[in-house]
């Protein structure tokens, strides 16, 4: 892909700045319109596969047998009392009443109609009345919001506390949305300081920020609008936040590093500006759309909770690589030499020599630090790619012992109102409802058939019990006891069983196993599909970048073991409560199903991210030189500060966002950023020196048509001249040929 030098873009941007911060402003000032009030219109849920057997069953129940399924729960604690005691009773009938009279409420019943023994607890003193509220994750939440008041709190002879998924739902988000503006709150001041200290002048740290900004406002314009057509997850409003600071961050270091290098080099800001959108710009585009592809892959999977940080990530990213080609080169031209202003390090750097002024490096001597450990690397590139390489796996064993589960209360803080609730339930009551297996049968039969059924499924292994059918027109349900946990091996594997039962109509399971049993089914045959486009997209622009056939299979390898230190902490920390006590959070003993593909999909693009910015700089050393090791070195002495600045950036927003109290945002947030240090600085810092250093150069050969197809449609970042021919056919034949000069 070959460039003119005075592309139309580069002429608007460098010609008309004002018109084009102008026209950004404006559109930014209209995003924040639209997208006002967009946490409002988001679930909560959107974990279950819709077109999954339990999910028809689930729906079938709420619309036929509304109390097969109770999402709302009354704990009636009788204190010193018992729940049998005349004014107790008269109290729970009356609470039973009003609730089943309330507008959006169904399937009332409590433990004073059914005597049901699961329904009270076993000490006496506690009782539930059960409910289904009806409606959307948003229409439930809102009929709760109503009628919250009139029954929670002090009720005569008892008090009355409200659980249930609908009350976890509410409360998930809400405790989502204060965390959310704390992270906020905690990143943008410390970000600041930290751009401070990179860029060394509080002007040019403030322009990240700024592109930060308009893609976070931009994004949320977009999920609004979403929201009309689809459903979107509250959680993915992390993402946004977290994409938003950290790509900006990485294509404005990345963008004003190379302006402040044209300057160095006696360019005028224009011309730096059009030098830096042909070079570093064309390098944040193709990092822009490897991470979108990345992103993009969640899309295979029908979990509307997948999909929404699909949505809002290749939102972000776009949104934030389109504002730091247009907003930023805009804003250099008029800044000038004025990019350099207000350097704040003096305050403590008097005496001591200045960073140099192209931002790319640090104080003296850190570019210079990166060549040193660079060859060190590579003298001993053979114990370093095995000791690194051996080192990730270890840190990655213990995802092999990974438990699958499903969200539940237990992501809130253990002081949450229906987390306390739901606790009580599960310490103090035999059973809950809605916990077990619930069996939808449809078609015609007589009460022998239903009773043969209902005997069949009693006798498999692990059934406590089973009740019904209870009937209504063509449509019964039986309820399933199980023994264990209602989401263990155990219930999971009967969940099979009772699908393979015999019966002479039509049958539907479903239950939290049922749910968490297609959703590991539906995400096992997805996750196949979602990898190769991952991968071959991946491949495909790294090699449109470099031209070789071996650095794209080196960049999709290495970015993958850079994700094992990620996924062994997560089963070490959160599945098996490690650290719990000094995160603050509750361990379930398992991990939600998601969670693992979501993180992937995150951490790979931003591993492909840092990844594209050295490869890019490697190779355009490797053009004007033609040394493969000093362009290995030269390569990392120039970005090698950037990426870990970058890196440690991206860290503290993503540390921010994992100070949540609901347990999977903290999760997300601590496990993408250790993957990301990880990534910047072992694999970028040791592996990749390594492997290259073996690999030689080889690894820039292609072989001849895609030596053809590169140079036709392949991208080149350097201006620079040709490298030295090298001497001799084998080195003609291993070494990749020079593309085009860009410009």
């Amino acid at each position: 892909m070959t460039g003119t030098g005075g592309g139309g873009w580069t002429r608007l941007v460098t010609a008309r700045p004002r018109l084009s911060l102008l026209l950004a402003l404006v559109v930014t000032a209209l995003a924040v319109f639209a997208g006002g009030g967009v946490a409002d219109r988001m679930g909560s849920g959107g974990w279950e596969d819709p077109d999954a057997r339990s999910t028809y069953a689930a729906e079938v129940l709420e619309r036929e047998f509304p109390a097969s399924q109770p999402n709302l729960l009354l704990l009636l604690d009788a204190g010193r009392g018992r729940v049998d005691d005349p004014a107790v009773a008269a109290e729970a009938e009356r609470l039973t009443a009003a609730l089943a009279a309330e507008p959006g409420v169904t399937g009332v019943g409590s433990y004073w109609r059914t005597k049901a023994p699961l329904m009270r607890s076993e000490d006496g003193s506690q009782a539930l009345i059960a409910a289904r509220v009806q409606g959307d994750d948003k229409t439930a939440t809102a009929t709760l919001d109503r009628i919250a008041p009139r029954f929670e709190g002090t009720r005569g002879p008892v008090s009355v506390s409200i659980g249930g998924p609908v009350a976890v739902q509410r409360e998930v988000t809400t405790t989502i949305q204060e965390d959310l503006l704390r992270a906020e709150l905690i990143a943008l001041p410390v970000t600041l300081v930290l751009l401070v200290l990179v860029f060394g002048s509080a002007v040019a740290a403030l322009l990240p920020l700024g592109v930060g900004i308009v893609a976070i406002l931009g994004t949320n314009a977009v999920l609004r609008g979403l929201t009309e057509i689809t459903e979107v997850s509250v959680f993915a409003q992390n993402l946004t936040t977290a994409l938003g600071l950290g790509l900006a961050i990485d294509y404005a270091l990345f963008i004003v590093r190379r302006y402040r290098e044209e300057l160095a080099a006696g360019k005028d800001p224009a011309a730096a500006v059009a030098t830096t959108l042909r070079t570093a710009g064309r390098t944040v585009l193709f990092s822009a759309l490897t991470v979108a592809v990345a992103l993009s892959g969640m899309l295979f999977f029908p979990m509307y909770f997948l999909r929404s940080f699909a949505y809002a990530g290749v939102a972000v990213v776009l949104l934030a690589a389109a504002a730091a080609l247009i907003l930023l080169p805009a804003a250099l031209v008029l800044l000038g030499d004025r990019v350099n202003a207000l350097d704040l390090r003096r305050l403590w750097r008097r005496g001591r020599k200045a960073g140099r002024p192209d931002g790319s490096g640090g104080p003296d001597g850190s570019g210079r630090g990166w060549a040193r450990s660079t060859a060190l690397v590579m003298r001993r590139a053979p114990v370093f790619a095995v000791a690194t390489t051996a080192g990730l796996l270890l840190l990655g064993l213990p995802f092999l012992g990974v438990k699958f589960g499903t969200v539940d209360d237990r992501q809130l803080p253990s002081t949450a109102a229906s987390h306390l609730v739901q606790q009580q339930i599960r310490d103090g009551f035999p059973g809950s409802p809605g916990a077990g297996l619930v069996v939808l049968a449809e078609g015609p039969a007589d009460d022998a058939a239903y009773a043969a059924y209902r005997g069949r499924i009693a006798e498999l292994p692990g059934v406590l019990r089973a009740d019904g059918p209870i009937r209504s027109g063509a449509y019964a349900y039986f309820s399933v006891l199980a023994e264990g946990e209602a989401v263990g091996r155990q219930a999971q594997d009967l969940v099979d069983e009772v699908r393979a039962v015999d019966a002479p109509f039509t049958t539907s399971v479903t239950g939290q196993a049922a749910v968490l049993v297609d959703a590991q089914d539906v995400i096992a045959e997805q996750l196949p599909k979602a990898g190769v486009l991952i991968a071959a997209a991946t491949l495909l622009l790294v090699f449109l970048m470099t031209g070789s056939l071996l650095i794209p299979l080196q960049a999709v390898l290495l970015n993958a073991l850079s994700l094992t230190a990620m996924f062994g902490a997560v089963v070490w920390v959160f599945q098996e409560g490690h650290l719990s006590g000094l995160l603050g959070f509750t361990p379930t003993g398992d991990i939600e199903t998601t969670l693992p593909v979501l993180m992937f999909c995150i951490a790979f693009g931003l591993s492909m991210d840092y990844g594209v910015f050295l490869i890019s700089r490697i190779k355009e050393e490797y053009e004007r030189t033609g040394d493969h090791e000093g362009a290995v070195r030269a390569g990392l002495a120039k970005t090698g500060g950037l990426i870990t600045a970058a890196a440690v950036i991206l860290a503290v927003v993503m540390v921010a966002i994992g100070s949540s109290r609901v347990t999977n945002t903290k999760m997300l947030g601590l496990g993408i950023a250790l993957a990301v240090l990880m990534d910047a600085m072992v694999v970028r810092g040791l592996l990749v020196p390594a492997v290259m250093k073996l690999t030689g150069r080889a690894t820039w050969w292609a072989p001849r048509p895609l030596r053809a197809l590169h140079d036709r449609f392949g991208l080149s970042e350097g201006e620079s001249a040709a490298p030295p021919a090298p001497e001799g056919r084998a080195a003609e034949e291993t070494a990749a040929p020079v593309p085009e000069r860009v410009g």
